[in-house]
């Protein structure tokens, strides 16, 4: 019989309700009308005001922002898959040789620097070079990801077998060739992995947004203004949080096994 280990179980228990409170606050708060809000915050509306949803839509012009969000967040997760896996194949291989090695290192210590940093020069040099738009958001995501994504990718691709590109190659392909055709269909796991992070990362990102886009608005943005100018209703503010938070929630929980699964398998050989 296995023995339950109570310490870890009430350990992530407690780390369950860091979650799992903050999220029912926010939806008994957007379900209920501002004169509930005088009782307890965590007590159940007494009456459901559905209301709350359809106010918040048409106050951050929500369809315009949403789409505005997924078109930035799909062009980012294809981009990204696509340009960093390639990178990432170029450097596994090759780890034997000081370029790549030193190219791999370069990469990953990007990992240690804050964007506030370097945030200024951003925001100057996407304005030069008129990319103050969603191209060029677009282009900042997939660059910023590089560093995270080729350690994760590095990792996993140096424990798929060369003997596998080898025979590849015996039958007359070519590097694109065995790339596309052999190696790129066994990072499935790991594109999963890479392409969810991603999409949450841009989906919910607000800083580059503010500093980077000069007119259109994602959903995060719509809610900055939104709040800044209602900051008394809570209850239609929260709705608004809920409406933008359902697309990535939804998305997350049907891929998680997916995360998981090619975390674990990119650590096998490193």
């Amino acid at each position: 019989m296995t023995r339950v280990n109570w310490w870890l179980t009430g350990l992530l228990a407690a780390c369950s309700l860091t979650v799992l409170v903050p999220l029912y606050f926010t939806v008994v708060t957007a379900l209920k009308s501002p004169d509930q809000l005088t009782g307890s915050g965590l007590a159940l509306p007494s009456e459901i005001r559905w209301s709350n949803f359809a106010t918040a839509w048409e106050l951050t012009g929500y369809p315009r922002a949403a789409l505005t969000s997924a078109l930035i967040t799909v062009s980012a997760v294809l981009l990204t898959l696509l340009t960093n896996s390639l990178v990432a194949y170029a450097i596994a291989r090759n780890m034997e040789r000081r370029l790549f090695k030193g190219l791999y290192y370069y990469f990953v210590s990007a990992l240690f620097v804050p964007f506030p940093i370097i945030m200024l020069p951003v925001v100057k040099q996407t304005s030069m070079l008129g990319l103050d738009n969603q191209a060029g958001l677009i282009l900042l995501y997939v660059v910023y990801g590089l560093a995270f994504n080729i350690f994760l990718y590095v990792g996993y691709i140096r424990s798929i077998p060369v003997s596998l590109e080898e025979a590849a190659r015996v039958d007359g392909a070519g590097t694109w060739t065995v790339f596309w055709r052999v190696i790129f269909p066994l990072l499935a796991p790991m594109n999963a992995t890479v392409g969810i992070l991603t999409f949450l990362w841009a989906w919910n990102d607000f800083l580059l947004p503010l500093v980077v886009l000069s007119e259109a608005q994602t959903l995060p943005l719509v809610q900055y203004v939104f709040q800044s100018q209602f900051n008394t209703d809570y209850t239609v503010a929260f709705a608004s949080y809920l409406m933008a938070l359902a697309p990535v929630l939804i998305v997350y929980v049907f891929a998680q096994r997916w995360v998981i699964s090619g975390v674990l398998r990119g650590s096998v050989k490193g």
